[in-house]
């Protein structure tokens, strides 16, 4: 963590947290394997199953992207990276990814999720020669985001943002100057790296399970091609090949899955409940109907 960051005060962070509604960061948490959720959590998880039981594909495909998209930018020099909507701790952060191609990439984190910033010490294990940081803000203040960044980032030198999962919880009439600000803040040759939850990808189940999150206290707003599209050309980017794509058509390649995952034992996976099986099935074998985001890279002239 900076050293100008302040320590995090943990009991008063878990005294803010409420366990009794579903979060976003939690029930993506809970598609990942993950152990920081709550039982409000997984219900919303559940429910977002029954309603399209190849649903988990489209968090693990949209993690993977993540991944090959941080991958390309540390590839193209990027040692500067700025992630949004970070979501709890899980394994391939964009700090691990980057810091593996570039040890001294410098990675800030922002969520406005206190149960992610009681795990905070645990997303920040830089590598000796990296630099990380964590910022508690609301993507709907990217003034206080841009603010807090300075104190690790240089932004007159190019930046990779990373709004992964995290824009369709914003409206359009938000989401749109949200992305302007933040990418007007950055030098030429900075990246954006976005997906979103698509409107025009297998449209009824994900309308079910859009239903189901919006029960529960979080409403998510689904965008169409052309409604990814104008994050880019909005902002003059220069779209890289393939463009705006479902996350698992954005230069594919075989994915290590979840450990979980290789060669489990049949009876022992037969015996847990619907939620707990996504953990050991594979996501290699997935289709176009199978995952609902939107992902696209783009580079700031």
């Amino acid at each position: 963590m900076s050293a100008d960051a302040p320590a995090p005060d943990t009991a008063a962070l878990r005294a803010r947290i409420d366990t009794t509604k579903a979060h976003p960061a939690r029930v993506y948490d809970v598609f990942l394997g993950g152990k920081d959720n709550y039982p409000a959590d997984r219900e919303a998880a559940a429910m977002a199953l029954a309603a399209n039981p190849r649903g988990y594909l489209t968090v693990r495909h949209n993690r993977d992207f993540m991944r090959r998209a941080v991958t390309l930018a540390a590839q193209e020099g990027i040692r500067q990276f700025l992630d949004v909507g970070t979501g709890l701790p899980t394994q391939q952060n964009v700090h691990q990814i980057a810091q593996s191609i570039a040890p001294e990439a410098r990675v800030v984190y922002a969520d406005n999720d206190p149960v992610v910033l009681v795990h905070a010490q645990a997303l920040l294990t830089s590598g000796p020669e990296g630099h990380t940081d964590y910022i508690e803000a609301d993507l709907r203040d990217p003034a206080k985001i841009l603010e807090a960044a300075r104190r690790t980032l240089d932004l007159d030198r190019p930046v990779a943002l990373v709004l992964a999962a995290v824009l369709h919880f914003i409206e359009d009439e938000a989401a749109y100057p949200i992305v302007k600000q933040l990418l007007d803040a950055l030098a030429p040759g900075s990246y954006l790296v976005l997906s979103n939850v698509s409107s025009d990808l297998n449209p009824e189940q994900v309308g079910r399970i859009t239903k189901s999150f919006k029960e529960r206290g979080f409403a998510m707003v689904r965008r169409s091609h052309a409604q990814v599209e104008r994050f880019v050309t909005d902002n003059g980017l220069e779209m890289l090949d393939p463009g705006v794509v479902p996350v698992h058509r954005w230069r594919p390649e075989r994915i290590v899955d979840l450990p979980e995952s290789q060669d489990p034992d049949p009876e022992f996976v037969a015996g847990l409940d619907a939620l707990d099986r996504t953990r050991y099935q594979g996501i290699n074998d997935v289709t176009d109907a199978d995952v609902s985001v939107y992902g696209v890279m783009a580079r700031k002239r």
